[in-house]
């Protein structure tokens, strides 16, 4: 059963060192030296969503609230192309942020991988005799595409391909990334064994943006690489051209068109994108830049809760107590159409009473948002504490006092 309540109106060389077991981040390529050229305002003319033709899957989501604020196609399957490596890199810093891999970690290129990937499609040009480490790798990967990077890094972490793509597939089940099978670790043409969808991929981007900032900002957002005297550009056609842009990742073959999962943050809202199946680049950049700018021009942005804040008690049965709070993990607000107050209905809903234990910080609810015009969208709600298991007493006490109810 479900039980709920209603609300109406919410370049190049910079790395990581290691210090006395702390990450310093250097300082970024582009501010080494003159800095960045001033970001030209995109005319209101051109902030749009984008058309059919343009973009045949297209997703735009607003992280702050969890909103969706234009999708088509998002849950259709197809080939991300070498947006598969924001994937590889999402597993990559897990196990870093875990300690089962380091930065400085050195890796060989062995004989097959050079083979096999030497100047084959985007590469950061490994020699046969190369020993990179995690974090040359992981920069070639983001910034380059490098799909010679990403088989030397899987093939060094795990000992081999198919033991990193089980790594990446648990980790996409862990996100919940239903839609979504990995069976290459660079995206590369498999015969259709990796595919995704836009809502996946901005379960990810979510993911790894939220789990790993100081190392999100210091792989992404590049505006290029350089490895062994080669100095390559990053094709990402929002970062320096759309203000608070920083990542993540294009990708094309034949089989998957023109893609990009991107990000920007403005002002502490922050919005993923998803541009897929574009039949050229520049409908898919041109796409990107109108949907982004226009998510971020064409909406107020109310904030209702702090994150933390209480929003509602669930019932519980055969615990220590007989309710449980109901928390958002982060600010909860809603973006609306600029200049209109459409109405708002907000709903919890979960299967209940809740079975004890409960842990703190467990998804046991969520909150259903409707606002007029706009898609519905879910927001997790965690409990707000602990509710250990009823003993003999507890259950005399929560008894009598749901008969005097």
């Amino acid at each position: 059963m479900s039980s709920g309540w209603s609300r109406t109106r919410s370049a190049a060389r910079s790395g990581l060192r290691k210090t006395a077991g702390a990450v310093l981040l250097a300082c970024c390529p582009a501010a080494a030296g003159a800095s960045p050229a001033p970001i030209q305002p995109m005319p209101p003319a051109e902030w749009r969503t984008p058309t059919v033709d343009e973009a045949p899957i297209a997703l735009l989501v607003d992280l702050a609230s969890g909103q969706t604020l234009f999708a088509r196609e998002e849950e259709r399957r197809f080939a991300p192309a070498s947006v598969t490596k924001v994937m590889t890199i999402y597993s990559a810093l897990s196990r870093i942020a875990k300690g089962q891999m380091k930065l400085d970690d050195r890796y060989a290129v062995s004989p097959a991988a050079f083979s096999a990937w030497r100047r084959r499609g985007s590469t950061m040009y490994l020699a046969a005799d190369a020993r990179p480490t995690v974090e040359q790798l992981l920069l070639g990967i983001a910034a380059v595409s490098a799909n010679d990077g990403a088989v030397v890094l899987a093939e060094g972490a795990a000992g081999s391909t198919d033991a990193w793509l089980g790594w990446m597939n648990a980790d996409a089940r862990r996100l919940g990334m239903r839609d979504s099978r990995f069976g290459s670790v660079n995206g590369f043409p498999d015969g259709g064994g990796t595919y995704t969808s836009a809502r996946d991929l901005v379960r990810l981007a979510s993911a790894l943006i939220d789990e790993h900032p100081r190392l999100y900002r210091h792989f992404f957002g590049r505006p290029g690489y350089t490895f062994n005297g080669i100095t390559q550009r990053n094709h990402d056609p929002i970062s320096g051209v759309i203000a608070g842009a920083d990542g993540l990742k294009t990708g094309y073959t034949d089989e998957a068109g023109y893609t990009f999962l991107g990000s920007a943050e403005r002002d502490g809202r922050r919005l993923v994108m998803v541009i897929a199946a574009s039949d050229t680049a520049r409908q898919r950049d041109r796409a990107a830049r109108a949907l982004m700018e226009w998510g971020f021009q064409a909406f107020d942005h109310h904030r209702l809760f702090a994150g933390g804040a209480a929003l509602a008690q669930a019932q519980v049965q055969g615990g220590t107590r007989r309710t449980v709070g109901l928390v958002a993990e982060r600010p909860l607000g809603i973006s609306v159409p600029r200049g209109t107050r459409p109405a708002v209905t907000m709903k919890v809903r979960y299967e209940g009473p809740l079975a004890a234990p409960i842990a703190q910080g467990d998804h046991v609810a969520d909150l259903h948002v409707r606002i007029d015009g706009l898609p519905p969208y879910t927001v997790p709600l965690l409990a707000a504490q602990d509710v250990g298991v009823a003993g003999p007493l507890d259950r005399i006490l929560n008894g009598f006092a749901r008969w005097l109810r």
